[in-house]
């Protein structure tokens, strides 16, 4: 498994070219097309925050391949460019076209968002994680319980499976996560 970690826009978000598919490209389209070596099959987004998806948009017209995401979530794209705008105080692009999950190895691990995920390879021993590691609930759609059913249910993988999380250091392992 080939595993690209680049870091992206002023909210620097960990975005991962794995093996075709690009996982929350957060933003800096440019940035992220400059590492790519081969033509990707497909975008993956942990969530539907905008600071996960900024880039999705312009990633999926250059290389004409689906987006997406827990459909639970889909309501997070309508406001995108407004979250953008407020926070960042920058126009975006309009949102992706979200295509249904086919397929895809991956965890529904509300609780950051309803439609959190994670990405987890088995046979590799590594999960992408997005936010759900990182503890955030305070959102009126979050939801405290659910977050931490999630957590449990990430924290009973083998402790040397590697995490790739949303933002922040990258190659602890779960057991390293079980102890912060």
């Amino acid at each position: 498994m080939s595993i690209q970690t680049l870091v992206v826009g002023s909210m620097a978000t960990n975005c991962y070219i794995v093996d075709g598919i690009i996982i929350d490209p957060g933003d800096d389209t440019e940035y992220i097309v400059s590492h790519i070596t081969t033509p990707p099959k497909m975008i993956m987004a942990t969530h539907g925050h905008f600071d996960h998806i900024l880039a999705a948009y312009a990633l999926q017209l250059a290389y004409n391949i689906p987006f997406y995401m827990h459909e639970a979530d889909a309501f997070l794209l309508k406001t995108m460019q407004s979250s953008a705008k407020h926070f960042l105080h920058i126009d975006v692009d309009p949102p992706p076209k979200l295509s249904e999950i086919h397929d895809l190895p991956f965890i529904h691990t509300p609780g950051h968002t309803p439609g959190s995920i994670c990405l987890y390879f088995k046979k590799e021993g590594v999960i992408f994680t997005g936010d759900t590691l990182l503890g955030r609930t305070d959102f009126a759609y979050s939801d405290k319980i659910a977050h931490a059913r999630s957590v449990s249910t990430i924290f009973s993988l083998p402790p040397e499976t590697k995490v790739y999380p949303g933002h922040g250091e990258v190659g602890d392992t779960i057991g390293l996560w079980r102890t912060k």
